[in-house]
């Protein structure tokens, strides 16, 4: 029950014990893990379907970009919206079921146009899963243990997007099965997915909104000017009631309008975004290419970069984050944008390596450092907000972070993919992700720009 819908004397609910934490954890994981496989699984299968239907790299990065993102990130505002006023477990179990079954239909596609409106769809499903789950984690988790949990969850975006690669090309290849082929990964994902939604639905609580937060003096003032208390009232209890009001869209821009910190960061990851994204999309078609690999082999090689890359640089940011943003909150800026710089000339060396052993090897480290920020970035941003506004302020950064980094990063990559063509024949995608590699360098000083205000902007 939310505070939110709690009478006045009503009695406090019993708080969640550290098992039932670790459950809620697991479960967010796991349909975070489904929204990158159904998401990143077209990356793989990019190569099956180019031959199958004919198409080029501006047609498959208008299928992994635009068709995906344009609903994905506007819906997430409303949606948003909706979730800090209502059941949030809700929202994600009829999320869960809308992407999945629509990443299944994706496999009944005859042309690129088919294709592309299921795409919508898997991202119309998908623009309710990311601000509820945000906020949950937040309502579960204390605030000096938050970067540590939103880290483990943002492991679904490596283990996820690993196990859709690796998975789609066993069935796609015939691994599994002779007589199946890239429609057929699609369905056998989505169906999945669907199956996973009643599961998730009956095992979680909506826990008490704010409940884990020290109450701020501003929300106290705020309460005690709009309902003095009466006498025996405690001001804390009233200023928690206070802050379970419902705000709207422009109560929550009126308040990230004082935090500069909020939109560097949120420049800052969408600059991250769109060469992270595009290089999730264009990876597989690029080693294939480059490396004369087959589909098999070539989810396993990238398949092998997303999860150990991309699994350490998440653990490792969120650590970081938690154990030096408890002496400076500078740290859950400066920390990832050292790396974002590290990463830079670490991606352009990767892109020309010789063979595919070394390519693997230097792309582990710039995919560890480029996914490092999730953790302590997405902890900030519960931070500069109050708790009754943290879902519709996530949703107002990923509605900018993934325009930019799946809409336009993907399309973009693609595009220049595509114009270096005549000159670079099938090696033009090496030169577009070298050359989308300095997103990264742009991304670092954006968030040390955002270092220089996060600790005035920060909610106490």
């Amino acid at each position: 029950m939310s505070a939110a819908s709690q009478s006045p004397g009503a009695a406090e609910p019993a708080p969640p014990t550290a098992r039932y934490r670790a459950w809620v954890l697991f479960m967010l994981f796991i349909v975070y893990a489904f929204n990158f496989l159904d998401r990143q699984i077209i990356s793989i299968l990019a190569i099956p379907i180019r031959e199958d239907l004919g198409l080029d790299d501006r047609q498959l990065g208008l299928l992994g970009g635009i068709a995906f993102a344009a609903l994905y990130s506007t819906l997430g505002v409303p949606i948003a919206w909706l979730a800090d006023r209502s059941n949030r477990t809700w929202i994600i179990t009829a999320s869960l079921t809308v992407w999945s079954g629509f990443t299944a239909v994706c496999g009944l596609a005859q042309n690129f146009w088919q294709l592309f409106a299921a795409r919508v769809g898997v991202g119309v499903g998908e623009a309710g899963g990311v601000a509820p789950s945000y906020s949950l984690i937040a309502d579960y988790f204390p605030p000096d243990a938050r970067a540590r949990a939103l880290a483990i969850y943002s492991l679904g975006i490596p283990i996820g997007s690993a196990f859709g690669v690796v998975a789609g090309a066993q069935i796609a290849g015939g691994a599994i099965g002779e007589d199946l082929d890239w429609r057929a990964a699609f369905i056998i994902v989505g169906l999945a997915g669907v199956l996973i939604a009643p599961i998730f639905k009956l095992t979680m609580r909506e826990p008490k909104r704010g409940g884990l937060d020290p109450v701020s003096e501003r929300e106290k003032a705020a309460a005690i000017a709009k309902h003095p208390p009466q006498q025996g009232e405690g001001l804390a209890g009233k200023a928690i009631e206070e802050a379970a009001t419902k705000p709207g869209v422009l109560d929550v821009l009126r308040i990230l309008a004082t935090k500069p910190s909020f939109w560097f960061l949120t420049l800052g990851a969408s600059c991250s975004s769109m060469m992270g994204y595009g290089v999730f999309f264009w990876m597989p078609s690029f080693i294939s290419r480059t490396y004369e690999l087959g589909i098999i082999d070539t989810g396993w090689v990238f398949g092998t970069v997303l999860f150990f890359g991309g699994s350490l640089g998440i653990l490792l940011g969120g650590l970081l984050g938690d154990k030096l943003g408890k002496a400076k909150k500078t740290a859950y800026a400066i920390v990832p944008a050292l790396a974002f710089i590290a990463a830079f000339p670490l991606y352009v060396l990767g892109t020309f390596a010789p063979t595919p052993l070394i390519a693997v090897l230097l792309f582990l480290i710039p995919t560890a450092l480029g996914l490092s920020w999730l953790g302590p970035v997405l902890s900030a941003f519960q931070h500069l907000a109050p708790a009754n506004m943290r879902s519709m302020a996530s949703a107002i950064f990923l509605l900018i972070n993934n325009l930019l980094g799946i809409g336009v990063g993907v399309y973009v990559l693609g595009e220049l993919s595509t114009l270096l063509t005549p000159a670079f024949g099938e090696q033009s995608l090496r030169y577009s992700i070298a050359i989308g590699a300095s997103l990264y360098f742009v991304a670092g000083i954006l968030f040390l720009l955002a270092s220089r205000t996060i600790e005035r902007d920060w909610e106490r």
